[in-house]
């Protein structure tokens, strides 16, 4: 039977569900749908969910599903998750690699008002030179890397006394700043109340009894590092005020004894009666600088946390952590850097190690400023790394004959998701200290919206932001344990989502029996001379920078001092800020309040940049995306503040991909346009740009589930209830056969009588002649719904691999799996092909069969992105005709039965 055959076959027994799953690609990609969100108790409104981004993923599910003997899955989202602009295949680099990125050879911009622009950082980069004399042009300190901790050390070191001259600092980073760990945080600066609670844990074990001195040392280096993070809390919600907020965590409780307990000790079975004394104690450790903790009442809590459940809530703990725009406090770092005199740059990469032809001992690196494309050495005294879980990658460059190094840093993703703002109070977030696997899950309002995780997974990292689909959906089943009835979440409620990695580190020079660290650790390769320093939190990026330096320069290392020094943005801020906005400039009070806490006393920088908004009010602040506080002049003052794709600008400048990634994707073009004019980029560039943007802003998760290839997404109970209620036009509570018919012909596929009897008589299994809602969920996820839909993607399949069979002999081979991604315009290099054809050739018989390349297509892991390419090639054009015929070559054309009929709920 051919593909054609097997299609029609298929499609016939699953009665029009493939046209209807084209109908619905086909305008889904040029249409969103919106639908109104009914305000909380707390009356917080919430507009980025009542405006054009919040798609209605129930609809693209029932065209998924709709007219069928059966149907409960979605066809992969591929296509859907890029629905909003052209996006053909999400590459991910080979682990460790930054993101593929061609010259875009901007023009120079200045730089914001006393520091450098990025031009002239490179220019200082390319002076450096070897001497052999002490007079040396080398730099006394080089840093690879511009996450919190690299960026840090560059700013400790260009602002260190008490030395004979000041250092001469360099610092490189091979993204942007804060363009991997760094930005990807829960936001929290926190003081470690997850670890008090596993150090007490293990002082209490009975390892007290069988290795006394081995379980007090280790408490007491877990404690030391618990009351570091808490002066490292001060200091920064103190001295860096105009970059962090303090956030109220609430702590429910249902029951008084919790079993089994949390940590796995009996001692916190009792957490609930405990808590208040504990949270006192977290206090203290901060010598009761932080808002002090204190009890909720049940009744306290239904009025200022009314999304919680009140049904069997006891009482409430809260105590607070410190909070902040993570990417925005690393760029201020770095940009105090470089106030401070140091040469910083980021999209320079390190290629290679320069040795010492005696010694052998690293001596510089070779790099390369991924911008202009130019090569050049940079050279220096003392050279440190500080690539987070990429630091191993690094350290196999410090090897002259490219020899391995032991491994050091292993990376442990942690994936979170973003939700509307009504799911929590604007001004309180929740902690979930005993997950279904006991992990520490945050619930916290942030930038306006709801941030949920993390989850914690060891694995290697990675330079996208992909975010597995079930850390996803077991982040959205736990949050539901605590919120009300009345509060559901739904797939559809996931704004956005990522995932980073957090390097977990050991020292591989350490000499044996030395005691393991449980906070950074900071290593030197006596052979090469390199530093490298990894691990710790966010929250001890001074300490930790701090700490290397001392180490590195040892007597030549000056007084440390950065604790009285604001960063960038500090001097000139002041509360009252945002209001002199409002009356000089005429801002919004929410644009006005956003500007203030990014900028802190640079805003009159930003706002100089304003246009008019030809509205009586806002005069000025032409907003970016509508529901978001992002105005244009940011893009423009971000360009200043070395952004150099538009990559930067939507993740990290502003932060909408990580807030909502469907109005990133809506304001990728406006962002494009502007950075065009100050960056100078001709159309090319621009062309390239975008489409380097669209397929990084693909890996951010969203309302639509987004697997690899044909996978199936099962549906949620209350995805299937918002299908049956839009079925349900009357309001009746049940489903009529006319209203069956109409939201066929809604879709676009009208059903005739025979076939809205036969769907209408496999839902109604009672057969009282209307369809309840439980009959109609029933019939979503019946399991040979799910069967349907499976040889239905494999028929799918099916189609694919005849269309790249050209020469017709039943079997692929590797021209012509080159071939195809030429015709769809990805041209693979050939190790990638080589990749793909080793997978699918499970017999090794050098050709792939038609069996072989189905089970490819079932498989999850899509690292080179082939599946996502040809999947969605075949879904954005709705099997309305061969999807190939037009770049095929030898003009093979399927046939197929199904032409679109009307647009999609038109």
């Amino acid at each position: 039977m051919s593909a054609a055959s097997v299609l029609r076959f298929t499609s016939k027994r699953r009665s029009l569900v493939a046209p209807l799953i084209g109908s619905y690609r086909n305008h889904y990609q040029h249409r969103s749908l919106s639908v109104l969100v009914a305000s909380t108790s707390n009356g917080h409104n919430d507009s980025h969910s009542n405006n054009q981004y919040r798609f209605q993923y129930s609809y693209q599910t029932l065209a998924a599903i709709a007219a069928g003997g059966s149907a409960a899955a979605l066809l992969s989202t591929s296509s859907s998750a890029v629905a909003s602009c052209e996006k053909k295949k999400v590459e991910a680099p080979p682990v460790g690699d930054p993101f593929p990125l061609q010259p875009p050879k901007n023009k120079e911009v200045v730089g914001p008002k006393g520091i450098p622009s990025r031009a002239e950082q490179i220019r200082r980069l390319k002076s450096s030179s070897k001497q052999s004399d002490p007079s040396s042009d080398q730099y006394d300190v080089l840093v690879i890397g511009g996450g919190a901790t690299g960026a840090g050390i560059a700013f400790d070191a260009a602002t260190r006394s008490n030395l004979p001259s000041g250092l001469k600092v360099a610092c490189i980073e091979r993204g942007d700043f804060a363009s991997e760990t760094s930005s990807r945080s829960t936001k929290l600066i926190w003081a470690g109340i997850k670890y008090l609670a596993s150090a007490s844990a293990a002082l209490l074990s009975w390892d007290l009894l069988t290795s006394p001195v081995t379980t007090v040392k280790d408490f007491y280096s877990e404690f030391s590092m618990v009351f570091n993070c808490h002066q490292e809390r001060k200091y920064m919600l103190d001295k860096q005020q105009h970059l962090t907020n303090w956030v109220p965590i609430v702590c429910p409780f249902t029951e008084w004894n919790i079993w089994p307990p949390p940590f796995g000790h009996p001692i916190f079975s009792f957490f609930p009666v405990l808590a208040p004394a504990v949270f006192k104690f977290y206090d203290a450790l901060s010598q009761f600088t932080c808002p002090p903790s204190y009890i909720m009442t049940k009744k306290e809590a239904r009025t200022k946390f009314p999304q919680l459940s009140d049904q069997d809530i006891k009482y409430c703990a809260v105590f607070y952590e410190g909070q902040h725009n993570d990417a925005r406090t690393n760029i201020a770092i770095a940009l105090s850097a470089a106030e401070k005199g140091a040469h910083i740059a980021n999209y320079v990469e390190m290629t290679d190690g320069i040795f010492d032809e005696d010694s052998g001992k690293v001596i510089g690196v070779k790099a390369q400023d991924r911008i202009s494309g130019e090569t050049f050495e940079i050279y220096a005294k003392n050279i440190i790394f500080a690539g987070g879980p990429f630091t191993d990658k690094l350290r196999s460059k410090e090897e002259k004959d490219g020899g391995t190094v032991p491994p050091a840093v292993q990376g442990a993703s942690g994936s979170h998701i973003v939700l509307p703002g009504y799911f929590a109070p604007k001004d309180m977030g929740l902690l979930d200290y005993n997950t279904s696997d006991g992990r520490f899950l945050f619930f916290l309002p942030w930038q306006g919206s709801v941030i949920v995780g993390t989850t914690d997974k060891k694995c290697d990292a990675e330079t996208l932001p992909y975010p597995p689909e079930e850390e996803i959906q077991w982040m959205m089943k736990e949050v539901e344990k605590y919120l009300s009835n009345d509060l559901k979440v739904r797939r559809s409620d996931v704004l956005s989502a990522w995932r980073g990695w957090r390097p977990l580190a050991a020292d591989p020079h350490a000499p044996p029996g030395s005691q393991v660290s449980r906070d950074h650790v900071i290593s030197k390769n006596p052979s090469s001379g390199v530093t490298f320093i990894a691990g710790g939190k966010w929250t001890t990026w001074r300490e930790m920078a701090e700490d290397v330096l001392d180490k590195v320069l040892g007597d030549k290392a000056g007084t440390c001092n950065t604790l009285d020094i604001k960063l960038h943005g500090g001097e000139g801020y002041h509360k009252s800020l945002s209001t002199q906005l409002i009356q000089k400039y005429g801002v919004s009070e929410e644009v006005a309040n956003h500007l203030v806490k990014t900028y802190g006393g640079r805003v009159w920088e930003v706002v100089e940049k304003c246009k008019p908004t030809g509205k009586q009010w806002p005069r000025y602040g032409v907003q970016l995306v509508e529901g978001y506080p992002y105005i244009e002049a940011e893009i423009r003052f971000a360009c200043q503040e070395y952004a150099c794709t538009i990559e930067d600008v939507l993740s990290r400048r502003t932060r909408l991909a990580f807030l909502n990634s469907e109005a990133a994707q809506e304001a990728l073009p406006r962002v494009a346009d502007i950075m065009a004019e100050e960056l100078g980029w001709n159309k090319a560039t621009k062309k390239e740009q975008i489409k380097c943007a669209q397929k990084y802003l693909a890996a951010y998760g969203g309302r639509i589930p987004y697997e690899d290839g044909v996978a199936l997404r099962f549906l949620a109970h209350e995805d299937a209830m918002d299908m049956f209620r839009e079925i349900d036009r009357d309001g009746s509570g049940f489903i009529d056969p006319q209203e069956l018919k109409e939201i066929a012909t809604r879709l676009g596929n009208p059903l005739d009588d025979k076939q809205l009897k036969e769907l209408f008589r496999t839902i109604d299994t009672d057969k009282n002649g209307k369809i309840s809602a439980d009959e109609f969920v029933a019939w979503i996820n019946a399991e040979q719904s799910k069967n349907d839909v499976k040889r239905y993607l494999h028929a799918t399949a099916t189609v694919i691999f005849e269309e790249i069979d050209t020469d017709q002999s039943g079997f692929l081979d590797k021209a012509e799996l080159k071939a195809v991604t030429v015709r769809l315009g990805e041209d693979f290099t050939d190790k990638e092909i080589k990749k793909i054809f080793k997978e699918m050739d499970t017999d090794k018989d050098g050709k792939i069969s038609l069996q072989e390349f189905i089970a490819w297509m079932d498989k999850e892991n899509d690292k080179t992105g082939f599946r996502k390419l040809l999947a969605s090639h075949m879904q954005d054009n709705n099997m309305q005709g061969a999807w190939l015929d037009e770049k095929t070559p030898k003009g093979v054309t399927i046939k197929r039965k199904y032409t679109n009929s009307g647009s999609f709920l038109g």
